[in-house]
């Protein structure tokens, strides 16, 4: 058992060896670095998860954004106009905003991003598909959606599409499934960016670390005092974390680390907590298409099992979420209904379920990935279940192999631990992503659920422009999902992270941060970093 321990402590000691040169490689002046969950796909029509989205928001630019008071703004669209019936949007374009390659960012490159976007069906296409009906080009800076349906929150929905450049992409088309389009640059785009972001590519290894550098042709200010360097660096593991942390080898921490690993790094001199309130839910996917969770009531009976009180303690500042969607999102539900941990309400449910007599025919494994937090709660999830006969085996995997899992609803796992943030700031872009039946076979719906009704519902939500009529219905839309329980909503919790206060300064820190909206905190353009105080630490 010694010996054991010590390979175990050895190979933690080298991958803090590792992690430390490779977060100190290239060292400039001004320099990011952030510890993150690997793949990272920087291709804006794959990528949606939340490291993804990191760097996303920082390598492309959308066509409108949003400021720190939810009121949307223009960003490369210069200006807008609507139509009465709501159907056709025009935006007019900012001139003079250059790619990474020095051409000129035009219409053409609008219409061909999200064409491209609908066409590859993946990351955040689900949110426009079936509503736009087509793009044209006006001229050079001038471009129209045209919708098939009237759809509420389109603008809104804007922060989370972004601007590829359309020749770069076509120079670098391998054979694919897309027609003339072949794979449509999706394998370019796995290591390229083809942006006009404020940063741009420096070096990036898939397994290992993605590299940006200022880019110095951006159309838009860039405070003097923004990083040189913004630094992803591929490493959840706690004790490596910590270290560099210490080391002022890493200025930010992921937002995965435990409570304990938070109050540790903020006792250390100039290491402060950024807690943000964005829309962070967690819940327990059940896969309703798989024995015995195909069956509601043993949904239901997970769902009292659950203590929701020890899995709030896991995670400080965290609380027992009111259906399907974080309270600070428009729309959301707080009279929905909330379970609680009542042992004798769940083993009645069992007794109602088709299964009843024979759950040791039907054992459930549940899988988690990226901290030890989400291990805890896995582990309380399986104490739990064996509280009332239910057979829980727990397995770790990995996000990369999540993501390859989900595609099918029979290798899908039986129940995983998420996370889904919204792609705008409404309640219904939150539940639009998990339970419409068009979301299916991504990362974001382990339930399978595909309810006719419920996709009624919530086309119906989308389709209404008027926003209190919109936030009423999708309170409604909350309430049947709850009653399906097709999740068992844990926890809702503020974004926790540990980052160099002394010589980084952070918007979001100081509550600065557009609301609920698609990662815009990790903006690198804002922050003001201040090399000679990290200097005066390091000499301490």
């Amino acid at each position: 058992m010694l010996n054991r321990k010590l390979r175990i402590l050895f190979l933690v000691l080298c991958m803090i060896g590792v992690l430390v040169g490779i977060s100190n490689a290239g060292f400039a002046s001004g320099i990011v670095r952030v510890s993150s969950t690997f793949p990272v796909l920087i291709d804006p029509a794959t990528g949606a998860d939340f490291q993804s989205i990191m760097a996303i928001v920082n390598l492309y630019d959308p066509l409108i954004s949003m400021d720190y008071e939810g009121n949307i703004i223009p960003h490369i669209a210069d200006s807008w106009n609507v139509s009465p019936d709501g159907l056709t949007y025009t935006f007019h374009l900012r001139s003079g905003i250059k790619f990474y390659d020095g051409r000129e960012l035009t219409a053409e490159d609008v219409k061909f991003s999200m064409d491209r976007t609908l066409a590859i069906g993946e990351g955040n296409a689900y949110i426009w598909r079936g509503k736009i009906k087509e793009i044209e080009v006006v001229d050079k800076y001038t471009v129209v959606f045209h919708m098939e349906t009237v759809f509420g929150p389109f603008l809104n929905s804007l922060l989370s599409f972004f601007i590829v450049n359309k020749d770069l992409v076509k120079e670098n088309i391998t054979t694919g499934s897309y027609g003339d389009m072949g794979d449509y640059g999706k394998t370019y785009i796995l290591d390229n960016a083809v942006g006009s972001g404020a940063y741009m590519i420096e070096d990036f290894k898939r397994a290992e670390y993605l590299l940006m550098k200022k880019n110095p042709n951006y159309f838009l200010a860039i405070d003097p005092l923004a990083p040189d360097q913004f630094k992803m660096i591929a490493s959840t593991e706690e004790v490596a974390v910590k270290t560099m942390m210490a080391n002022r080898d890493l200025e930010m921490t992921n937002i995965w680390m435990t409570g304990e690993t938070l109050e540790f790094l903020s006792k250390i001199d100039g290491i402060e907590l950024c807690e943000l309130t964005l829309g962070n839910q967690e819940f327990f996917t059940m896969n309703t298409t798989r024995p015995p969770l195909d069956d509601i009531h043993v949904r239901k009976a997970l769902a009292w099992a659950f203590d929701y009180d020890a899995a709030k303690k896991l995670v400080p500042a965290s609380s027992q979420p009111k259906g399907p969607t974080p309270q600070i999102l428009s729309g959301s539900c707080p009279d929905c209904f909330q379970y609680h941990r009542d042992l004798e309400k769940a083993k009645a449910e069992l007794k109602q379920s088709k299964y009843y007599g024979k759950f040791d025919q039907y054992p459930i494994e549940a899988v988690w990935f990226s901290s030890v937090t989400r291990e805890k709660m896995t582990m309380l999830l399986m104490a739990n279940a064996a509280e009332i006969g239910l057979n829980i085996n727990i397995i770790k995997t990995t996000w990369s192999l999540l993501s390859q899992n989900v595609t099918k609803p029979e290798t899908t796992p039986f129940m995983y631990l998420i996370q889904y943030n919204p792609a705008y700031p409404e309640a219904i872009s939150l539940i639009e992503g998990r339970y419409h039946s068009r979301g299916a076979g991504t990362w974001a719906q382990g339930e399978w659920l595909r309810d006719p009704k419920l996709d009624k519902m919530i086309d119906d939500v989308l389709s209404t422009p008027d926003k209190d009529e919109r936030y009423a219905k999708t309170r409604e839309v909350a309430k049947y999902i709850v009653d399906l329980c097709p999740s068992i909503f844990v926890i809702e919790a503020p974004s926790r992270s540990a980052y160099q206060a002394v010589y980084m300064d952070w918007p979001a820190a100081k509550g600065e941060v557009v609301p609920a909206a698609y990662n815009y905190q990790y903006r690198m353009r804002f922050i003001k970093m201040y090399p000679e105080k990290r200097e005066a630490l390091l000499k301490k």
